[in-house]
């Protein structure tokens, strides 16, 4: 199954898409602007939830629909049955991508995993606290919450979102994000999180920064416990 509108395995290109893809190719080569088109006619096709038709892909790109069939004509051959876990099929009138009849096993094996629930408001708050002012620890993160974090760090810690990051001075456990929190969020490093690179602050504005979260944080002290 594709990211996309891809669905899980199936067969090949029926007679009729074979037989508009066979067209394709004859005049596939002698055009230069072929390949750009079938890139973007491969991104369309991966990012559809339903089989596009050649005139919803001619529409979409601009193009005439004799050279959307031809650029489709590319894409059956670098997707052909056997060569890759990918198949260019035709259903219903329309193209899409499938995968491979043979990787449905393991598909199937795949999919079948638990999915990570949605993070909870306490949640997703104490994990932009971590991953802002990482290394820190769960009594500061209670503090600028105003309310225990407990359960939260918790369930952020047996996510893998969050993981150890040695001791405080004072002997508390120190938490910074994982690897997998930046697999979750896109990220390729801490530095992409927003509003960082728009802002660079100075060591000693950190430090203020910090002081007033804390000093918010204990004003909502007062407030009932949340996970």
């Amino acid at each position: 199954m594709s990211d996309g509108g891809g669905e899980l395995a199936g067969a090949g290109a029926g007679p009729e898409a074979q037989s508009h893809l066979r067209n394709g190719v004859q005049t596939a080569e002698g055009d230069p602007q072929t390949p750009s088109l079938a890139r973007t006619v491969e991104a369309l096709l991966f990012l559809s939830a339903d089989p596009l038709t050649p005139a919803e892909l001619a529409a979409a790109t601009e193009a005439g629909e004799g050279a959307v069939l031809t650029a489709l004509a590319l894409l059956g051959e670098d997707y052909a049955p056997g060569r890759r876990g990918i198949m260019l099929r035709e259903l219903g009138g329309g193209f899409t991508l499938a995968t491979d009849p043979e990787t449905e096993e393991a598909a199937r094996r795949l999919l079948s995993r638990p999915r990570l629930s949605t993070l909870t408001p306490a949640q997703a708050e104490t994990l932009a606290i971590v991953a802002y002012l990482q290394p820190i620890s769960r009594p500061e993160i209670t503090r600028i919450r105003g309310v225990s974090a407990d359960s939260a760090t918790a369930t952020l810690l047996e996510r893998g979102l969050i993981e150890e990051a040695g001791h405080s001075q004072f002997g508390a456990v120190l938490y910074r994000t994982s690897t997998a929190f930046l697999k979750l969020f896109g990220l390729r490093s801490l530095q992409e999180l927003p509003d960082v690179a728009r802002w660079d602050p100075t060591p000693q504005e950190q430090a203020e920064l910090r002081e007033r979260l804390l000093r918010a944080g204990e004003a909502r002290a007062g407030a009932g416990p949340e996970g």
